[in-house]
């Protein structure tokens, strides 16, 4: 995850609405129908109702079109417990040749990946974790963008999964009902401070996946409680002059 340089270049456009829902219901169904391996048509059915996974890439960059997975971790989530013993991590062989500004932000070089597995031996085990269950992730359309470029060639559809947003769940309980020109931060950074969860080593797939895990369940908690996050008073003063 690329956290702060990568939310304000990508920034998920459904914080206000969900204007894609009705192009991807159509998608599904789509897929559904025209799914080129059937072994995998249970991604269709939904997981338990009380499970969801938290996940997380990191990539050679930001790109989707150009860039590569190098390492993918998901955690289960059941009720109100995160279930680090049940978890999937991977690293990966990228085609894509690392950028240096990707290895700044997650401190892995060409020759530390160089000898695991290409991206398609991984798939299969990654796809029955993961099954029908909602997917949580801090701008998770990226990283599901990302992996839906090898999944859809590997079995003929996209990730079929409900998708759950922190950053939309976190806008909900801090700005929700915030003035205009309200001062706007969507941090990874902002939403653990918030949150009073403990800041993990960063850029490492599975310790932000862990604490996506930890945003979602503490803003799902908050959300039925009906509990806001305070945000700090901002005065305007008055000036009749104009300056």
């Amino acid at each position: 995850m690329w956290s702060s340089s990568f939310a304000s270049s990508f920034i998920v456009t459904s914080i206000s609405a969900s204007s894609d829902v009705i192009p991807r219901a159509i998608k599904r169904l789509f897929h559904q129908a025209s799914i080129g391996d059937q072994s995998y048509r249970f991604m269709f059915k939904r997981g338990p109702a009380d499970e969801a996974v938290a996940i997380d890439c990191e990539t050679t960059g930001l790109s989707v079109r150009a860039d590569d997975i190098i390492t993918i971790a998901a955690i289960k989530i059941r009720g109100n417990r995160i279930l680090t013993s049940e978890r999937f991590e991977a690293a990966v062989r990228p085609d894509a040749g690392m950028q240096a500004e990707a290895i700044k932000v997650h401190r892995l070089r060409q020759i530390d990946v160089a000898q695991g597995p290409l991206i398609w031996k991984a798939l299969p085990s990654f796809l029955h974790f993961v099954g029908g269950r909602p997917l949580v992730g801090y701008y998770v359309d990226f990283d599901i963008a990302m992996l839906d470029k090898y999944i859809l060639p590997y079995i003929g559809i996209e990730l079929p999964n409900p998708r759950i947003e922190v950053s939309k769940l976190y806008y909900e309980r801090k700005y929700g009902d915030a003035p205009p020109n309200t001062e706007i931060d969507l941090s990874f950074a902002a939403i653990l401070r918030d949150l009073n969860i403990p800041l993990l080593a960063q850029h490492d797939a599975f310790n932000d996946a862990l604490m996506t895990a930890m945003m979602y369940l503490a803003l799902r908690d908050m959300k039925e409680r009906g509990v806001r996050i305070p945000r700090l008073r901002t005065h305007t003063v008055f000036n009749p002059t104009g300056a």
